[in-house]
């Protein structure tokens, strides 16, 4: 799977959507939540808080003396989670020097009028001293931080667990729709799994349901179709050994070119439906497809340009089928192609698959019709002549036959005339 397709398919993920919801979520309250705290204490610290500390540090500095003592500021320092600087005429201190050189370096952002972010309040004396107090425990001051990334790593790790809850909750859908691709194909064999007793458990239930009952009428009527095929086949033989004994004339002529036709539609509608229900498995044999499409061109008994490639491998194939298929091309290119110009048929190797393509100079398909070329008794002309354009099973046949083997079929106008290309695998 290519990285635009996983992007798209992420993109279309319910489980991602539902987890990214779950996180917005938690975002959004954990900031509305703190903006509200944060406004409520802001507002009480500074009608209550803030005119406590500041009295508080008024009686620091004055248990500091004039001039400040520096002994007495270290005493503070170790009994109080304080840090104090003295700057002045007479004292110079400072409880912690080397924390201030790592806050110029780093926090210059957040310094305060003194270019230090660590200090809180200042307060000189009357012998012109200056005294900054601050938080002294530095480790305390990162706490806050270290907490928020927790937080952090938390709610997403919370979200992370919700997604693949939710993934788990959800994976009756993934089962669920390669169940509906399956039986979309027409594979009936295996059902989609229950893994659960809920609603999506008892939504895949009657999916089971649902196309046991289709698998049934399918069968149902391709036996139906299969049973009436065989039983056609009997009259007819005996309807054309009748003919047969008949006088010479153009009466008996036209009964057996009957007969033949309804002989080739039996015989196309029992090997449709074998190659469409399974039942008939591929007789494969290592086959030189140049060979085959000779032997087919020389049968068919009409001209036909061949431009066969040298170096094409051997292939498995079942040479019933693949001979089948070039008939019903080749009847198809005679039938609808230009007089004059005989088809052409090649034969390449291109891009690790076999290609056998056939064309004839006719007038071409209607663009909007040949999507619906290769359904069953589909016919473009409006008139639906034998004559014209058989019973409408050969192309249906022919992608069949392409399919089972692990390749495809398709048809285009060629500009001027119409081409059928064959593709099959290198690989059996």
């Amino acid at each position: 799977m290519t990285i635009a397709a996983r992007l798209s398919r992420l993109r279309r993920s319910l489980g991602l959507r539902l987890a990214a919801l779950f996180l917005l979520l938690a975002l959004a309250l954990a900031l509305i939540f703190s903006t509200g705290m944060q406004r409520a204490l802001s507002g009480s610290w500074s009608r209550v808080g803030l005119p406590l500390v500041a009295d508080y540090v008024d009686r620091l500095a004055a248990e500091l003396g004039t001039p400040p003592d520096p002994a007495r500021a270290q005493a503070l320092v170790q009994r109080l989670p304080l840090a104090i600087r003295i700057e002045g005429p007479q004292v110079q201190y400072d409880s912690q020097p080397q924390r201030r050189a790592w806050q110029q370096r780093h926090d210059a952002d957040h310094a305060d009028e003194d270019g230090d972010g660590w200090w809180l309040l200042t307060r000189r004396t009357a012998d012109g001293h200056r005294i900054v107090f601050g938080l002294g425990n530095a480790a305390w001051q990162q706490r806050p931080r270290a907490i928020g990334w927790a937080t952090l790593a938390a709610l997403l790790a919370l979200t992370a667990l919700a997604y693949l809850y939710v993934r788990r909750l959800f994976r009756p859908l993934d089962d669920i729709r390669a169940g509906a691709v399956r039986f979309g194909s027409g594979d009936f064999a295996e059902p989609i799994p229950l893994r659960r007793s809920d609603e999506l458990g008892d939504l895949a239930s009657q999916i089971n349901t649902m196309a046991a009952e289709i698998r049934r009428m399918l069968d149902a009527k391709r036996g139906l179709l299969l049973a009436i095929s065989h039983e056609l086949r009997s009259p007819l033989t005996r309807a054309r050994l009748n003919a047969e004994l008949v006088a010479e004339g153009p009466e008996r002529e036209a009964l057996l070119r009957d007969l033949a036709e309804m002989r080739d539609l039996v015989t196309d509608l029992l090997e449709s439906e074998r190659l469409a229900s399974g039942h008939a498995a591929l007789q494969r044999e290592a086959t030189d497809l140049d060979r085959l499409a000779r032997d087919a061109v020389r049968e068919s008994g009409g001209p036909v340009d061949l431009q066969l490639a040298e170096d094409l491998p051997v292939l498995p194939l079942d040479r019933a089928r693949l001979r089948l298929l070039l008939r019903n091309l080749l009847d198809n290119a005679r039938r609808h192609g230009a007089a004059a110009t005989p088809p052409v048929l090649r034969t390449s190797l291109q891009e690790g698959e076999v290609v056998l393509s056939l064309r004839d100079f006719g007038p071409g398909v209607d663009e909007a019709q040949l999507a619906h070329l290769a359904e069953a008794f589909y016919r473009p002309d409006a008139s639906r002549s034998r004559a014209a354009g058989g019973v409408g099973l050969g192309l249906m046949l022919c992608r069949q036959v392409a399919v089972a083997h692990g390749g495809r079929l398709n048809l285009r106008n060629a500009h001027p005339g119409f081409e059928a290309e064959l593709r099959l695998p290198l690989a059996g």
